[in-house]
């Protein structure tokens, strides 16, 4: 099938100084991860791979509860690494936070990872207390959209579910097919389904679908798809696209912070 959609699934090239934010964010990830110090865990593995391990990084004093955040990049790349100071929002209101990185495609398939993010989430749930939330962005936010399908999760890791936000997320996977990136992928129409958050039941737990209003219109469509099935909360941030939508998880007073570490 030609691939007629890379451009509609192309954020890059419609957001000025693109170029710009790979470097930046992993210069700012590396200066969170140092200036926590002893807060900061490196490297837990979570399996058998390299690339299946977690950072944890801890607030100063009781932790209140867990936030997982699972990065983006199309399933092909990037690193729990370039992402550490996003944690700065949740560690400053008493929230843990972990982030796994994970296997890419080619060498793995979507559903491969799909269960990898099951593997970190339950061992981190094994290591922590209190509530959990989690958070995805663009890919990331199909991974914790997958968490939600029945039997994902064991039922005493979902039962401490206290918030689920799906950033930018990848709700259908069939429109992927048609785009270059399927060479990677190699999805085919069941597994392209059966791996959509989209067709999964609605689930019982708080979720906010967040997408931000200047993002290519497929990113818009993608989240108002997930919102729409699941009959989610749904929130679009005005001047915001998809590189810094996520730029709130930064800030301890941000509406988006409040909501994934809710007071208890």
């Amino acid at each position: 099938m030609t691939p007629d959609l890379d451009d509609a699934y192309a954020n890059g090239a419609y957001i000025d100084g693109a170029a710009d934010y790979p470097p930046r964010w992993a210069a700012q990830a590396d200066a969170y991860r140092t200036g926590l110090g002893g807060r900061a865990q490196l490297g837990v593995s979570y399996g058998p791979s390299d690339r299946m391990a977690y950072d944890l990084f801890r607030p100063d004093g009781p932790s209140r509860g867990t936030l997982i955040f699972v990065h983006g990049g199309y399933w092909l790349k990037f690193h729990r690494h370039d992402w550490s100071h996003l944690a700065a929002g949740a560690n400053a209101r008493g929230w843990t936070v972990a982030m796994p990185s994970y296997d890419l495609c080619p060498d793995i398939r979507i559903a491969g990872i799909t269960q990898q993010i099951a593997q970190a989430v339950t061992r981190i749930a094994a290591t922590t207390t209190g509530p959990i939330s989690l958070a995805g962005h663009s890919a990331g936010g199909h991974l914790v959209a997958r968490m939600c399908a029945p039997g994902m999760l064991h039922e005493t890791i979902h039962d401490r579910l206290a918030h689920v936000m799906p950033i930018s997320p990848v709700s259908d996977l069939t429109p992927l097919l048609r785009t270059s990136m399927n060479a990677d992928f190699g999805l085919d129409a069941a597994m392209a389904r059966t791996e959509s958050p989209r067709h999964q039941p609605r689930p019982d737990v708080p979720v906010t679908v967040w997408v931000g209003a200047s993002e290519r219109p497929v990113f818009l469509d993608q989240a108002q798809w997930l919102a729409d099935a699941w009959g989610a909360g749904h929130v679009i941030t005005a001047g915001e696209h998809h590189f810094n939508v996520i730029d709130a998880l930064e800030d301890a007073d941000s509406d988006m912070i409040h909501r994934l570490t809710p007071d208890t």
